[in-house]
């Protein structure tokens, strides 16, 4: 009876195996089809990452175009008023009430979250700033909702605006002198305008992304963009350090593929981080910060890893053809 079953198993044993040997052999065939595909069709894959700005910076253009923004902005960028609902949670009935009485104001309600997550009222985001209009709007929502104590915030129109070009003021001048500090330490223009394109990108294409899924941004999201600029440098310049100063003993190849187990490592925990804060958190704040973040990061993988690199190739490959040509 034991050699039978044994008879009986062995077969099925040997399949199993054959199949995870097959599997197992074909996922190897397929990475080095990518690696292939990634080490000699780098100018294919820096087309590829071009043409993704240049859509994003399409986007971006018809926004401005369209809205006279080319983000969508919140009220602290807007200028308008917020108003804090206590102990309020039925937020269907209050949207519409506000939608149909204001059709031609950007009218934003969601719900406000104790701090173990529990709905505990509701917050309504609106871009009216004018006193008297500001207190017609809370009159609305006290009789719509019945309540009499509202927590009441607002935003000048004319003070948000100055904000927000003093943040991009403030955005400009960074990247300015970021640019100054990558070209003084690496002495090499290509792989300069490199890491501050990678970054650029960074911050383009992220905010092509939340143009199109509709999100608003408010100094919160300024902040977070300057965080984002950060991460992308980062990673970066540790691409471009490791492959301009890499040793005799090691490739190109070697060079940059020690590079993407350091800086993919680094940015994959920063994405587990984030997304990690944006489940759990109830604040507004951290939430528009995480969310964006949680964006760029990915776009980030794309424009250092797949762009980056490929200038990188590219400027290395050209330089190294040039010196052969001057050799003989």
């Amino acid at each position: 009876m034991y050699k039978y079953t044994l008879f009986e198993t062995e077969p099925a044993f040997f399949a199993t195996f054959k199949n995870n040997v097959m599997f197992a052999n074909n996922m190897h065939a397929f990475v080095e089809k990518i690696k292939h595909l990634y080490e000699t069709k780098y100018t294919y894959l820096l087309v590829i990452t071009f043409t993704l700005v240049c859509f994003a910076l399409s986007q971006i253009i018809w926004q401005y175009t369209t809205t006279g923004d080319f983000l969508h902005k919140g009220v602290s960028l807007k200028g308008g008023v917020t108003i804090t609902i206590p102990q309020y949670t039925d937020i269907a009935t209050l949207e519409a009430g506000l939608r149909q009485q204001y059709p031609l104001n950007d009218i934003s309600v969601r719900y406000l979250r104790g701090s173990s997550g529990e709905q505990s009222g509701i917050v309504v985001d609106a871009d009216i700033s004018e006193t008297i209009a500001v207190q017609e709007f809370v009159n609305t929502i006290k009789q719509q909702t019945g309540m009499t104590e509202l927590g009441v915030e607002s935003f000048g129109s004319r003070l948000s605006q100055d904000f927000f070009k003093q943040l991009f003021i403030g955005l400009f001048i960074a990247f300015a002198f970021m640019g100054f500090v990558v070209f003084l330490y690496f002495r090499f223009f290509v792989p300069s305008i490199a890491v501050m394109l990678s970054a650029a990108s960074d911050i383009i294409i992220t905010l092509a992304i939340l143009n199109i899924t509709g999100f608003k941004i408010s100094t919160a999201g300024i902040a977070a963009l300057l965080m984002l600029i950060g991460y992308s440098v980062d990673t970066d310049v540790l691409l471009t350090i490791r492959v301009l100063k890499q040793k005799d003993t090691d490739s190109l190849n070697d060079a940059i593929y020690g590079a993407i187990k350091t800086g993919g490592l680094m940015t994959i925990t920063a994405i587990a981080a984030v997304g990690s804060v944006l489940l759990f958190t109830n604040s507004e704040v951290l939430y528009q910060i995480m969310h964006i973040l949680f964006i760029g990061l990915f776009v980030d993988l794309g424009t250092t890893w797949i762009q980056n690199v490929s200038i990188l190739r590219w400027y290395l490959n050209k330089k190294e053809t040039q010196g052969e040509h001057h050799g003989h």
